[in-house]
């Protein structure tokens, strides 16, 4: 299906996903997204609440998005509960440098409507494969402070970019905080 054939909601948040993929955060503006999907300048209002709202909704694809990409490198693991986190960790970091700009709006912006029943659902499917992921290491019951050292762990990682990962590469971050043999 074209960007012209879908519906224009869809059309619009797709444009706003290629917009922020190709120019980071400044690259997506209202009338940006209305000229990628072929739209009048106008349309987006009929749609959405400003650009939060589009916000909103872009960051609700990219969360799903996302989750692939944590399942993807999952699927080719091993069978060992490290290297299922690990997985999971580098799907995380494979989206962060390869959707920086989607990576931007799931996480840094400030406009975001936190009620929106899909990006509720959506960032809350994220999580579940990352606390999926720790629950080998907490005896199978969910460990907010584990979970919370993992998902800040690889955030930050993900934040400080090439800066450090060739260094220090993140499977030798979790090995400190996690047994390599479980």
């Amino acid at each position: 299906m074209t960007q012209s054939s879908l519906p224009t909601r869809d059309a619009l948040i797709e444009a706003g996903l290629a917009l922020l993929i190709e120019g980071g955060p400044e690259g997506l503006t209202l009338r940006r997204a209305a000229a990628r999907a072929g739209v009048s300048h106008a349309a987006p209002a009929h749609h959405f609440k400003g650009l939060p709202g589009l916000h909103t909704a872009i960051a609700s694809r990219a969360f799903a998005l996302f989750t692939e990409a944590m399942l993807r490198r999952l699927a080719a693991a091993g069978d060992s509960p490290f290297a299922r986190l690990l997985a999971i960790c580098e799907g995380y970091l494979d989206f962060a440098r390869d959707s920086a700009g989607l990576f931007h709006v799931m996480f840094a912006c400030p406009d975001l409507d936190d009620q929106d029943p899909a990006l509720i659902a959506e960032s809350a499917r994220a999580y579940g494969v990352l606390r999926e992921g720790c629950l080998p290491f907490s005896g199978s019951r969910p460990d907010p402070v584990l979970e919370g050292l993992v998902w800040s762990s690889v955030h930050g990682y993900a934040l400080l970019g090439p800066s450090i990962s060739d260094e220090a590469p993140f499977s030798a971050v979790l090995a400190r905080i996690l047994p390599q043999g479980a």
